[in-house]
């Protein structure tokens, strides 16, 4: 399983609901990494999309505690329990974490791969991911070279997982 996010220099991901910068290279990465795949998230995250529309060219999965939320074109589930259930039908590579908070909270010990992108700016935020350049199974594998959009300074980094909490799905790769 992956997970993908913008982070600024404290890990933060979103204040008051909005992403903290939008790079139009960091959107094409991410539109590129997740094309054809799984997405992972929730209702708040799905509902800072334009017209509060799932992602198209990726299956939708989107966690809500709301029995009653129902998304066009999307998979709705309402507990952990639930979200793994769905998550079996799937191969863990191609299943794709993109937020917001309390996703990340609850699935990046499942991950084994993490696409960051690092803004090299601190923002006012309210949400953040767990950083793991300090958690010690969290190893950087590779990161390009920096990159300036207006007056930020930016890079891809790609994370590997040596010890990931383990995700029983039945589908064979």
């Amino acid at each position: 399983m992956n997970f993908i996010a913008a982070v600024d220099k404290n890990w933060a991901i979103g204040n008051k609901g909005k992403l903290l910068a939008r790079i139009s290279e960091d959107q094409k990465y991410f539109r590129n990494v997740t094309m054809g795949h799984v997405v992972v998230l929730g209702r708040k995250t799905l509902e800072e999309f334009p017209n509060k529309k799932p992602l198209s060219g990726r299956i939708n999965i989107i966690l809500s505690r709301n029995y009653d939320y129902a998304v066009e074109g999307a998979t709705v589930v309402h507990s952990l329990d639930e979200l793994m259930d769905e998550l079996k039908k799937y191969s863990s590579e191609d299943i794709f974490i993109i937020g917001g908070q309390t996703v990340y909270d609850m699935m990046v010990p499942y991950c084994d791969k993490a696409y960051i992108t690092k803004i090299y700016k601190e923002y006012e935020a309210d949400a953040f991911i767990p950083n793991i350049d300090n958690i010690e199974s969290w190893k950087l594998e590779a990161s390009s070279d920096l990159k300036l959009f207006d007056d930020l300074e930016y890079n891809f980094n790609e994370y590997i997982n040596t010890n990931p909490m383990i995700f029983e799905n039945n589908k064979q790769n």
